[in-house]
């Protein structure tokens, strides 16, 4: 089994951008089409964090945390590529992102997926993330799905077994 290492990262490295790019292909066949954005699109300037999940030297999923307001903040551009699905990447990079929130004081974490990411919505909810109502640019949007989860403290997630995020 491979170790995973979960790294912050720059929201242009090379790397974040494959990723991403990856991302925007997978969507847009899942939803045949190419306008699946409510809503601002994230850039460097408005992600706060900004995470990658390394498996033997190579990049395999990403992540990153917009901040919403006092005490909230949204996940945006979580992605594994398909060959690392179901090894636990997935999970490595949503504890990591809850753990950078909690260290930035946040208290909320909101997400947003589609109707045609039904392993997202499972994946979302078996992690303790509820449907919420669409919220900000989502709301008019019928395709999507939106789910929060409350993090109580930087203790309660330590006992979820995250891996520490390293800066690059």
């Amino acid at each position: 089994m491979a170790v995973i290492e979960i790294l912050r990262s720059e929201w242009d490295a090379p790397e974040a951008v494959a990723l991403r790019t990856a991302q925007r292909a997978e969507l847009d066949t899942r939803y045949a089409t190419s306008d699946h954005e409510a809503g601002p699109a994230p850039t460097a300037e408005s992600m706060a964090v900004f995470v990658i999940a390394w498996s033997d030297g190579t990049a395999v999923g990403c992540g990153g945390l917009r901040f919403l307001g006092p005490g909230e903040a949204e996940i945006k551009r979580m992605y594994v590529v398909p060959a690392s699905r179901g090894t636990g990447v997935s999970t490595a990079l949503l504890r990591a992102l809850e753990e950078e929130a909690v260290s930035h004081g946040i208290t909320r974490l909101l997400l947003e997926t589609g109707v045609r990411q039904p392993d997202a919505m499972r994946f979302y909810q078996r992690e303790g993330y509820e449907p919420i109502p669409a919220f900000g640019a989502y709301d008019s949007d019928p395709l999507a799905r939106c789910f929060a989860r409350l993090l109580h403290s930087a203790q309660s997630l330590e006992n979820q077994s995250a891996p520490p995020v390293k800066p690059r």
